[in-house]
Parts: structure tokens; C-alpha cells; sequence
């Protein structure tokens, strides 16, 4: 509850909306609107998501966790989450959507907790580029989440575009003797120069996997 007041408060003083405003948004006073950012009242929800919506974070959804505490405690904890709703792409599609387009244009979508500073969105992973015997690795099958809006940093796993290349590639940026790379994590494919004839769509911010 604290986290989601905390969001909603910030979102309305960098959009310079007033709780008046914002009431008027939902339908309902003025005096509802500060019972919930006061925690004088726990609105529900549904309420919680559709001020969400009403500030333009329409990609951010609250989920209720109920949690068991330590098995000395009976009782059952509930926390109200944040969680991020970001489009799940191609890698055809991931080169698109760097274009600036208005709408995904995808049905699927998926659940996280990381809040993306750009316009974030999943691709599934899927040959074994990345796959290191050793350390680090991210199989084929997995779910990677792209953030464009990162910088580009040796050492960041980044989805990147050649010229002439329809399709989007996932490799770990690294940088020697003053030049930088795309170096796959594992040590059967070649790595490659980075050039200007090639674009970064985004760094990688999670991966994932599902059973």
C-alpha cells in the first residue's frame, strides 16, 4: 500500500495533477481520493489499478501476494505488489518497435517487477549464442526483458541490429583495447566488431525462464 501511494503521489506532482483532478478522473470526491493517499481508507484492487491508469501507468498493474511468515507465526501476511506489464516481441518485431511506433500491436504480454525506463519489452531466446558453459548463461527458451532506454555499458547484455538485417541479435557488449564487441557467452560462435553500420535496441535487464 505504501509503495502504490508513493507511485500515485510522485505521478501526480510530476504531472501536476491535484487530487481534485484526479477525482474528477475516477467519478468520486475529492475527500475519497485523499481517504486512500492518507491510508485513512484501503482502496480495492481495482481502484488501485484504475488510478494507475487514470496517471498514465497503464503498463503498471497491483497484484495481492499472500505470503506465510516464519512458521512461528500463523498468521498470513498481505502485501500489495507493483508489477510491470511489458509487450512480448520477435525478433523480427524488436526492430520494429525501435522505430518509435505508436502500438505494440501483440496480445501477449507479460508480468515483472522491474519498472523500465523506456519502453521495455520481452523476447524469447532462441538459439544457443548465449548459452556458456560456465558462469553466466542464458539458455534458449528463456524470456529476456529489452529496456531501450539504458545505456549501453561494456559488461550490459544487449539485443543489437546490423545493417541489412531483418531481424535483431542477443550478445554481451564488451570493450578491448579501446574497441568494443558483441561477444556471444558461448565460445563456439565468433564475436564481432561493433560498427556504425550497427544499432543497440536495448540492454537486457531480466531473464527468465518457466517450467
Amino acid at each position: 500500500m505504501d509503495n502504490w501511494i508513493a507511485l500515485v503521489k510522485a505521478n501526480m506532482k510530476d504531472r501536476k495533477v491535484t487530487q481534485g483532478e484526479l477525482a474528477e478522473r475516477l467519478g468520486m470526491s475529492q475527500g475519497g481520493v485523499g481517504h486512500w493517499l492518507n491510508k485513512r481508507r484501503v482502496p480495492s484492487l481495482a481502484d488501485m489499478n484504475r488510478v494507475l491508469a487514470e496517471l498514465g501507468l497503464g503498463d503498471l498493474e497491483v497484484a495481492l501476494e499472500i505470503r506465510e511468515r516464519a512458521a512461528t507465526e500463523a498468521a498470513l501476511e498481505r502485501r500489495y505488489n507493483p508489477y510491470f506489464r511489458y509487450p512480448v516481441s520477435d525478433w523480427k518485431q524488436a526492430c520494429e518497435l525501435r522505430e518509435e511506433r505508436a502500438a505494440y500491436g501483440t496480445s501477449r504480454y507479460e508480468l515483472t517487477d522491474y519498472h523500465a525506463q523506456g519502453k521495455a519489452f520481452w523476447l524469447p531466446v532462441t538459439s544457443d549464442a548465449m548459452t556458456a558453459p560456465t558462469g553466466l548463461s542464458i539458455g534458449a527458451g528463456m524470456m529476456i526483458l529489452v529496456d531501450p532506454a539504458i545505456e549501453p555499458e561494456p559488461g550490459k547484455l544487449v539485443v543489437a541490429q546490423w545493417a541489412g538485417s531483418p531481424q535483431a541479435t542477443f550478445r554481451q557488449l564488451q570493450e578491448e583495447s579501446g574497441q568494443r564487441y558483441l561477444v556471444p557467452l558461448n565460445p563456439t560462435y565468433p564475436k564481432a566488431l561493433l560498427t556504425e553500420d550497427c544499432r543497440i535496441l536495448g540492454v537486457v535487464v531480466q531473464a527468465t525462464a518457466k517450467f
